[in-house]
């Protein structure tokens, strides 16, 4: 990469050629106030207008965030001119904002509120009309509030990036503008995938998940018998609410935080991922070995899970007939549990502590309900757990480490764990495969090929002389290409898995925000590597445990010769199976 001469108030500096004015300044120690680079590389056309600076020789200021630097470049950061026209451009935005900050769900985490204190905006100084307000609270896993929408087109760029998509948009013209669904329409009039990853980026309260932290007290003080899961990813992020460095895994922490809070029963998502493997891999080589519907994909993803039925209702079949693992984890809890337990299914309230938006309206599918009863009655985000835990007055980091109840469903294996990231799903499904057809396990537990970060990756494994094609993709704009070869019936692979958000769950739109103004004791390269972080977590987890196969989780077994029956037996599909219906685009 080649390198250009700059001055940055009036102090030499090389950077490299290409980078904007706000990343160059950036790497020679200048932080320019903005609302929209050094977040998540989601920058919108500069239209905020809160990180302009003064070019020597450029008519006018110019916004950093976009424009590049080049050879012999001077710019001003703090001349009266730039400092002023920095603040004005605040103060116009919080002049048609609500500014309810108390009952925000961004509170303490805003970054509108956070660059006003930078600029020293002024109370009140510009008044007038405000843009009509949209309030969308249809939707089971999105709230979308216009009244604290900045138009910065980071919530745009997101779904455009992440999958393809151009849900969101700017409608209407002028003053009326709204970031909206096409004609303003709620998310669930719209193809929308529920994956909340608009949410991850938003700067402000425009966008936040749908909270059920109400539903879960009205259940405890009811006097149900409420049993809480938490999904692997949650163990990577939860601490980061709590000021710990990002990826540090809190397993022991949160179980005990959970205990505290007063669920009757604390267990791990994990016992239904190593379920879900039996199911799954049982599936699989039946499909293989019958001539069943190949490629097979994965199932454990509701975000995409809805984008398959509104994109590619002619490939359903191609779809596992899994439910995912909380759904799994929900359906047992409220048939074997419930049963050994004596307590009626009616009397039962499950929670699922997910880093996933889109699994509160999966949970909402009515194919997730056995004769009226749902298998999951509440899913809260990590984000939303944190808010309960501080509501407790617990201090989350001085909490001594403590184990998930380990009776029924308490025991899981590493296999389980690495559900959290991208290529995970795979890896335990091969751990599993390769045992059932050789009788062996294999001996390198790891499977490196299926790991790592990479939009879509493909690997080859050779069992008894015959080869199993198998591909992994993240986010729908890379799904897309695996889904598109297999509509022209170019597919060579056997199996594949698809995780709707980037990264996996690991990076859901539920997970805590990673905001590096809010992270001053992290990396300034937080941003491109959080998601390997959080996924060590997981694979470091899996590690020290003894058992890293699902099918060596002796509480699997158990359930299996006790109530299954068999992996894939009609007791089996009865609670862990489902099925999937093409959908339109719109409704109305």
């Amino acid at each position: 990469m080649s390198l250009v001469n700059i001055k940055i108030e009036g102090v030499s500096y090389q950077v490299e050629e290409g980078l904007t004015i706000l990343e160059a300044a950036k790497k020679c120690g200048y932080e320019i106030p903005s609302l929209c680079a050094f977040n998540h590389g989601e920058c919108s056309n500069g239209s905020c207008r809160v990180c302009l600076v003064e070019v020597v020789g450029a008519r006018g200021l110019v916004a950093s965030c976009v424009y590049p630097v080049n050879e012999g470049m001077e710019i001003k950061i703090s001349t009266p001119q730039a400092t002023e026209a920095r603040r004005a451009s605040v103060e116009l935005l919080l002049s048609n904002h609500n500014k309810n900050c108390q009952q925000c769900d961004k509170n303490g985490q805003c970054e509108l509120l956070h660059v006003a204190n930078i600029v020293g905006a002024r109370e009140g100084r510009y008044e007038g009309v405000k843009t009509p307000v949209t309030v969308d609270e249809i939707s089971p896993s999105i709230v979308r509030d216009t009244s604290k929408c900045i138009l910065c087109g980071r919530c745009v760029a997101r779904c455009q990036n992440a999958h393809g998509m151009g849900i969101l948009g700017f409608e209407n013209r002028g003053f009326k503008t709204v970031v909206a669904p096409a004609e303003n329409r709620s998310f669930v009039n719209s193809p929308c995938i529920m994956c909340g990853q608009c949410v991850s980026v938003c700067p402000t309260g425009a966008l936040s998940e749908k909270s059920e932290i109400a539903l879960v007290d009205k259940a405890m003080k009811e006097g149900k018998h409420v049993v809480v899961q938490t999904a692997p990813a949650v163990r990577a992020a939860l601490g980061e609410e709590f000021g710990l460095p990002v990826g540090t895994p809190v397993t022991g922490k949160m179980v005990a935080a959970l205990k505290r809070l007063g669920f009757d029963k604390v267990y791990d998502t994990n016992f239904a991922a190593d379920l879900t493997i039996m199911e799954e891999g049982t599936e699989l080589l039946t499909r293989i070995q019958e001539g069943g519907v190949l490629p097979m994909i994965t199932s454990c993803s509701p975000g995409w899970i809805n984008y398959a039925e509104y994109n590619y209702g002619d490939l359903l079949d191609h779809l596992s007939s899994c439910k995912s693992p909380h759904q799994m984890q929900g359906a047992v809890i409220k048939s074997y549990y419930a049963a050994k337990n004596g307590i009626a299914p009616e009397d039962i309230f499950v929670v699922s502590i997910m880093p996933c938006t889109a699994k509160k309206d999966e949970k909402e599918r009515p194919q997730m309900q056995k004769d009226g009863i749902k298998d999951v009655d509440a899913v809260l985000t990590t984000r939303e757990l944190a808010k309960m835990i501080k509501r407790a007055g617990i201090m989350f980091t001085r909490l001594p480490d403590e184990e998930f109840d380990q009776d029924l469903m308490g025991q899981y294996t590493g296999a389980g764990v690495i559900f959290g990231v991208t290529g995970g799903v795979m890896e335990a499904a091969l751990r599993t495969v390769y045992f059932v057809l050789t009788g062996k396990e294999h001996e390198a537990i790891k499977f490196e090929a299926v790991r790592g970060f990479e939009g879509i990756r493909e690997a080859t494994l050779k069992i008894n002389g015959d080869s199993i094609n198998v591909a992994i993709a993240h986010g729908m704009k890379n799904a897309k290409v695996l889904l598109d070869e297999i509509r022209e019936g170019k597919s060579k692979y056997h199996f594949i898995e698809i995780m709707g958000c980037p990264g996996g769950c690991i990076a859901g739109g539920g997970q805590p925000f990673v905001r590096p103004c809010f992270l001053p004791n992290e990396d300034d390269d937080i941003l491109d590597t959080y998601k390997e972080k959080r996924a060590k977590a997981l694979y470091s987890e899996d590690e020290r445990l003894v058992l890293r196969q699902s099918h060596n989780n002796p509480q699997v077994k158990a359930l299996y010769d006790e109530f299954l029956g068999k992996p894939n037996s009609h007791k089996a599909h009865e609670l862990l199976h489902t099925t999937y219906k093409k959908r339109e685009g719109f409704n109305d």
